[in-house]
């Protein structure tokens, strides 16, 4: 038995790295799954059919059925069409999981606006393409009395919970489908439907560059390997995570950190008076004498993971 025996996912950008562990262990615990990639580069360019039905493949060799589908999530006609073929295939949809994304990276300076706009396409378009259907297919479930466990499983990312230098399109993507993830989880909670979201910390070929040499040496844990990702989405979407939900996961080999969202920080207060500008300015820099800025992101990934 498993902990998804007879469930139904939609796994995008499943052809490939972290998606490809997803959808390989949703079926190792019994859910049939539709395997979606357009197969493209890691900046999103070109097509092929080959990566989505490779990893079908190896489903249907584990017993269980798969099938590919080689839409674009960003286009919402064919992220209609993918809902869609999961409920005429298998008979249902109970698990989504968003995951396909490109990178484009490039300084704010120098970056065009078909980079801004490809990667904002891709990433937050692309989560809310087919959220929207999903959500859709599990209303009318709900309004016809059925008792829905539905599940939205996306793809943040440390850039755009923490930030990251050279990626102000991938980050601002990824810190929108964080914000997307609660406002969704408030929303579809009447129909039975738990959102949640993945801020993963893994080796694949979209972050070769930043893990360079860090390859884990011959017997050891590899705590970049995109297979320690995977569990967290399977626990995520089990009937037993019913009441969990609007949460981001910060994920680094076996550590899982519950992320806090925005929150209250240091106030500056005048009760109900208005401030003046100089003022205000006075008690800024006296507040914060030496200045406050961001932490960089790789900072803020030890702290994350326990390691500082």
């Amino acid at each position: 038995m498993g902990l998804l025996d007879g469930k139904v996912a939609i796994v995008t950008g499943a052809g490939r790295g972290i998606g490809r562990e997803h959808a390989l262990a949703l079926a190792r615990e019994g859910a049939q799954v539709v395997v979606n990639d357009l197969g493209g580069s890691a900046a999103g360019e070109g097509t092929d059919e080959t990566p989505a039905q490779s990893v079908a493949n190896e489903i249907k060799e584990l017993g269980v059925d798969a099938v590919a589908n080689y839409g674009n999530v960003a286009d919402f006609g064919q992220a209609q069409e993918m809902i869609q073929q999961a409920v005429d295939t298998f008979g249902s949809l109970d698990i989504l999981v968003n995951n396909a994304g490109i990178l484009r990276d490039r300084m704010l300076v120098s970056m065009t606006e078909e980079e801004w706009d490809a990667v904002i396409a891709v990433h937050l378009k692309g989560h809310f393409a087919p959220t929207h259907h999903a959500a859709n297919h599990w209303r009318r479930r709900s309004k016809a009395g059925e008792e829905v466990k539905g599940r939205v499983i996306n793809t943040s990312s440390p850039s755009g919970v923490f930030g990251n230098v050279g990626q102000t399109n991938y980050g601002a993507a990824k810190a929108g489908i964080a914000t997307f993830t609660i406002i969704a989880a408030q929303e579809l909670g009447r129909y039975g439907v738990t959102v949640n979201c993945l801020a993963p910390n893994a080796r694949t070929r979209m972050t070769e560059d930043i893990f360079a040499g860090m390859d884990a040496k011959e017997g050891e844990f590899d705590a970049l390997d995109p297979a320690n990702i995977s569990p967290v989405v399977v626990a995520l979407a089990a009937d037993e995570a019913q009441g969990i939900t609007g949460q981001c996961f910060f994920i680094y080999g076996g550590n899982v950190n519950v992320l806090t969202p925005w929150q209250p920080g240091t106030l500056v207060g005048k009760g109900d008076d208005a401030w003046d500008a100089k003022e205000l300015l006075g008690k800024l820099t006296e507040t914060f004498p030496g200045g406050i800025a961001p932490t960089p992101m790789m900072e803020m990934l030890g702290r994350a993971a326990g390691q500082g």
